[in-house]
């Protein structure tokens, strides 16, 4: 694939996104981890614009406890609940007729998570900047969509190959 470095695999995520996870396949187990931890480091990142707005509206829940929230949330929660979709759709996909791994399985959705990243980063600029309202959601549903894209498309490459 001729891109070495995560960012352009990144944006060619968005263009080819089922070509560029076939082409990660193979990545160990502790590489999946690193991604999944800077794909929440990022998620948390772009919470902040949005929980600083909340914060100064609404001054009884100071952004340090907001902030804290977050992180339990982001760091601690969501790479449970990230292993256990991926489980899931990996014990889901022995019913079809191809299956893909478990290791399979966390690739797909672990570098579907740190792709959609900078749509994450938009999301909360968005969320900062503007506040509730269309802009928000339209952000908000460009990176589910993106996010379930890159993910599914990922997933049909590792069960064809």
């Amino acid at each position: 694939m001729g891109q070495v470095g995560i960012v352009p695999r990144i944006m060619a995520s968005w263009r080819r996104p089922g070509r560029v996870v076939a082409g990660l396949r193979g990545t160990p187990d502790r590489v999946l981890i690193a991604l999944l931890m800077a794909a929440m480091l990022v998620f948390l990142i772009a919470q902040a614009p949005g929980h600083a707005r909340a914060a100064h509206l609404d001054p009884a829940v100071p952004l340090q406890a907001r902030m804290g929230g977050a992180i339990l949330a982001v760091l601690f929660v969501m790479p449970l609940l990230a292993y256990a979709l991926a489980a899931l759709v990996a014990a889901l996909s022995r019913l079809t007729s191809k299956p893909v791994s478990g290791l399979e399985s966390r690739l797909a959705l672990f570098w579907a998570l740190l792709a959609v990243s900078p749509a994450m980063l938009l999301a909360g600029l968005t969320a900062g900047l503007v506040g509730p309202g269309l802009p928000l959601a339209l952000t908000h549903w460009l990176a589910g969509l993106g996010f379930l894209v890159i993910w599914g498309a990922g997933l049909r490459a590792l069960a064809e190959a």
